[in-house]
């Protein structure tokens, strides 16, 4: 008796594989948001989005989310009472964050503008999280970008990386960018 092992070949497989290189990215997609609060890793974030908008025609809007626990205690002064000197602080520091966000806009539509790029622009209020993944899914953006590592260390402290929590929370692909 003979002990010969036949080889058995497996049967030919037919299968495609598609890989999608970034020079051939649909030619037109939907919206990118970009969440800036005056990081440098929310610039690059900015950046990053404004390039693949480019090569993909997306449309970019960039937001910047006033947060009302630094506007109310002004900074790092904790509110003592209502007394006037309190509301002018208030009201300054609603001013100035208002007016920082603002600059923050302005610089983003002149770098978008010098790659050609059309960018759109808001100022918002509330806890950044819950505005930027509200904000995102009210108005069908694709994607949303946002820099590793925020300017604001106190909030970060107090409720952990907004970066993060957007990617938990949103229902659309985050990208986070370093």
């Amino acid at each position: 008796m003979s002990s010969r092992r036949r080889s058995r070949n497996p049967p030919p497989v037919s299968a495609e594989i598609h890989i999608l290189l970034h020079d051939e990215l649909p030619l037109v997609m939907g919206g990118y948001l970009v969440a800036l609060d005056g990081s440098p890793s929310s610039t690059d974030a900015l950046n990053y989005a404004v390039d693949l908008a480019a090569d993909t025609n997306a449309s970019v809007t960039a937001i910047h989310v006033v947060v009302p626990t630094e506007v109310f205690t002004g900074g790092d002064v904790p509110p003592t009472s209502f007394a006037e000197a309190d509301r002018e602080l208030l009201l300054t520091s609603v001013e100035d964050a208002e007016t920082r966000g603002q600059e923050l806009l302005d610089d983003a539509v002149a770098s978008a503008e010098r790659e050609g790029v059309e960018i759109e622009t808001g100022l918002l209020y509330g806890e950044p999280v819950e505005r930027i993944t509200e904000f995102a899914e009210d108005n069908d953006f694709d994607a949303i970008f946002v820099g590793h590592r925020g300017a604001s260390e106190r909030y970060e402290t107090l409720f952990g990386s907004v970066a993060k929590q957007v990617a938990g929370r949103a229902t659309v692909p985050v990208t986070i960018v370093r």
